[in-house]
């Protein structure tokens, strides 16, 4: 398995089904944190069904799954939602739990996600979803240079509100160009 070094002291690593209870013990300090931003299937109850099914998905080149660790101890992670490398695209999302905020992790390690879907890969075009009143994610999109696209109006359901959702988007001639941020 790979593990690669981020600041402050943390690192990327694939997330797998044997990591279940540490996943778990991560989503319970994290869960009511995250709950507005991530898919409610994504947070349930069941953790080892949702590495199995990110598990499978990888295993058919499709989504990927990863945590970031700092000083040992899961405190989130990067993803891709959707990969799909015969159309070129594919879609970033993060989770983190409040003590891991403010250093930078999640943008460096979708940049680590970008690098190697544009470069390894060959994709052209990277997405990224987020609530529109989900500024911190938001931000994070402006920092990986992405470009807003748009916005899609009640498209984010979550107890029994509809929230708008931007679109962003990096291209990859756009990622690799030598002024990107």
């Amino acid at each position: 398995m790979f593990s690669l070094p981020l600041r402050s002291g943390a690192h990327l690593a694939p997330l797998e089904v044997w990591h279940a209870e540490e996943f778990a013990a991560h989503l319970d300090r994290a869960r009511e944190h995250i709950r507005p931003w991530v898919g409610a299937s994504f947070i349930g109850a069941d953790v080892s069904a949702t590495l199995r099914r990110y598990a499978d998905r990888q295993a058919a080149d499709g989504a990927r799954l990863y945590g970031i660790r700092r000083d040992g101890v899961l405190v989130g992670g990067v993803m891709f939602v959707a990969f799909d490398a015969a159309g070129g695209w594919c879609e970033l999302g993060c989770w983190l739990e409040p003590s891991a905020e403010g250093h930078g992790l999640i943008t460096e390690a979708c940049g680590v996600l970008l690098d190697w879907a544009f470069t390894v890969r060959g994709l052209h075009r990277a997405e990224w979803h987020c609530r529109a009143d989900n500024e911190r994610s938001a931000a994070v999109a402006k920092r990986l240079g992405m470009t807003l696209e748009g916005v899609r109006r009640e498209a984010w359901p979550f107890r029994g509100v509809r929230y708008d959702k931007q679109v962003w988007s990096v291209l990859a001639p756009e990622w690799r160009a030598p002024s990107r941020p």
